[in-house]
This record gives C-alpha cells, structure tokens and sequence, in this order.
C-alpha cells in the first residue's frame, strides 16, 4: 500500500476525478493543515479524561510540554517549515499578550492551576493561537494558494492594527467591531482564495473561507469550555460558548492572516488570476 501522503492524494484526484473524491481530498488537506490545532484539541480531551488532581504535574503544565513538544517534532520532521515557525511565533507572542489583558479583565478564566503560566495565564494557550497562524500558513503551502486580487499591503496592515487594538479598547471605550466587520468586506470582498486540491483550480471568497473557519474555531473554542480548560461566565444552560465569540474569531482571522502575510508574499497578487477557475 502506498504511503498517504499529499501528493499521493493529488495523483489520486487526477487519477480518478468524482465528486466525492474532490471533497474527500479536500477535506483530507483541510485536516492535514489543522494538524497542529487538532493535536491540541484532542490533548485537551484526553487529559481532561485523565488527569488526576494528585498526580505530581500539573494539566495545564503538561498541555505546555505537549505543545512544545509537538511544535519541535513540526519543525524536525519538515512538516512545518522555519519560514511558517517565524509566523506561529509571532502569533504566540501577539495571542498571549492579549490572554494576559483578556484574563486581567475577567473575560475568561482558566479554573485550574500550573506552574509554567504568565500572570495567571497557561503558556499553553499561546500555542492555541499559534495553531491558528499554523493553519493559514500550512494551508497556503498544501493547496499551493494564490489570493487574488489582493489590495495593498498598507490598507491590510492597517486593518489588523485596527482590529488587534480593538479587542485591548473596547473594555474603555466604544466596541467598533461593527464597523471593523464592514471594513473586511469592503477591503477583502474581491479578494478570492485560489487553492488547488490537484491540477484544478478552485475559488472562494476571501470573507466567506473566513467565515466558515471562524465557524471552525468557535467549535474548537465549545471543546475548550466542555473539557474546562478554560470557561466563560456567559455560556448560560446550554454551556455553548456566547456566539459573539464567532465574530471575535472572524476578525482575529484578519489579525493571524494578516500576520502571515508578513512571510509569505507570493501567494498575494494584485489582479485577479485563472478567470476560469470554479468558484464555490
């Protein structure tokens, strides 16, 4: 049996090109880029069934070990490259910050204990961001995707400035994520996300993959919450997490996108490209 690999489900769609083999491969690549947050998620889950309050290390510790762990096996193992690293850092770093300031305001609370934490917050959690850059990054690399017509880089960067700082402001001052919510539609609606599951090309609109990977993360953040590593005061009795929280996930979507952008730069091209490609 050949190995299951990437290319191998390229040659295979090519082989042999159906529906269900389309969807297949492409949900196939879909979970292959989510590797690292599905590694994260399922470590969640099982030591949440696991641990033992006596046992001498921490959960929220050995979560840490776990991710760092799996990170250097990413690196070593070529399944993510330096280039993708520089990006999942600067996530960690930008995500943790904001878990600092988010816990100080009582926006969430981890209710258990460890000892590799920064005031108050588990250093695991800066992975949890960092899977999210992983994702897009990984992504771009395993569909071989192009965005295009892509707007100019300032007009991005300042986008994810506005966003980022709005999470911080919002505790003082007015909430604009209204007006944060039309400006991703005014500067990104043109924008498609050209990805290739083979040789064919497909197309989506950039607000609407958002869309549907915020959907992603919010089920992610329900896996969070029922597994208790963390826990939010407005889950009410149906303890889903506040829907709000899928419209925090599709801005910071722009922030950990934007924030790849910074490494990865050919995949972004000012007009539009393959006119007759499938858009779906």
């Amino acid at each position: 049996m050949a190995a299951l690999s990437v290319a191998n489900l390229e040659r295979r769609l090519a082989d042999h090109p159906s529906a269900w083999r389309l969807t297949g491969v492409i949900l196939a690549k879909v979970a292959y880029s989510a590797l690292f947050g599905i590694l994260i998620l399922t470590a969640l889950i099982l030591t949440r069934l696991i641990w033992q309050e006596d046992w001498p290390l921490a959960r929220y510790d050995a979560l840490v070990i776990f991710a760092v762990v799996t990170q250097t096996l990413f690196i070593w193992r070529g399944l993510e490259t330096w280039e993708e690293a520089k990006v999942i850092l600067i996530f960690h770093i930008t995500g943790t910050v904001m878990e600092i300031f988010k816990l100080a305001q009582g926006s969430w609370d981890y209710p258990d204990q460890g000892i590799l934490e920064i005031g108050g917050v588990p250093l695991f959690s800066g992975f949890m961001y960092a899977s999210v850059g992983s994702f897009i990054a990984r992504a771009i690399r395993i569909f071989h995707i192009q965005f295009a017509p892509y707007p100019a880089f300032w007009m991005t960067y300042l986008l994810a400035l506005a966003i980022y700082v709005n999470f911080y402001t919002h505790h003082y001052t007015y909430d604009i994520r209204w007006v944060l919510f039309a400006a991703t539609l005014i500067l990104f609606w043109r924008t498609r996300i050209w990805f290739y599951p083979a040789t064919k090309p497909f197309a989506i609109r950039l607000p609407i993959g958002a869309l549907l990977s915020a959907w992603l993360l919010w089920v992610a953040e329900n896996i969070g919450t029922f597994t208790r590593t963390w826990t939010y005061e407005t889950q009410g009795d149906t303890g889903l997490v506040d829907i709000s929280k899928f419209g925090s996930w599709y801005l910071l979507l722009f922030v950990a996108f934007v924030t790849v952008t910074l490494v990865v730069r050919d995949a972004m091209h000012p007009r539009p490209i393959q006119p007759g490609a499938r858009e779906i």
